[in-house]
């Protein structure tokens, strides 16, 4: 039983480079029918051009693997820190949605 436990393990490998993570302030998302892309931008205020710094993309399935996961590490996180305030959209700046890219299609 334990060979067969062995078996299925994945070595997932960090390296120094990417463990140092990309700080985002947006996500954008599109989509098409074969796929998700999560963009994730830098916004600096001020400046009127933002970058993509990452770009991730998913299945649908793994897209929705991915909402579950958050959701659940969300609800514990909040379990633990209280409930993360969300600013309303209705007041303060609009963030753009797109940047000059087609959104939605393949």
């Amino acid at each position: 039983m334990e060979d067969k436990a062995k078996k299925n393990q994945v070595n997932i490998e960090l390296k120094e480079d990417v463990a140092q993570g990309v700080y985002s302030n947006l996500a954008v998302i599109t989509h098409s029918n074969a796929e998700f892309v999560v963009d994730f931008v830098r916004i600096m205020p001020g400046l009127p051009k933002a970058q993509v710094k990452s770009r991730v993309i998913l299945t649908p399935e793994h897209a929705k693997r991915l909402m579950m996961a958050l959701q659940d590490n969300i609800k514990k996180f909040e379990q633990a820190n209280g409930e993360i305030k969300v600013k309303d959209p209705n007041k303060g700046p609009i963030m753009p949605l797109t940047f000059g890219g087609p959104t939605a299609q393949a």
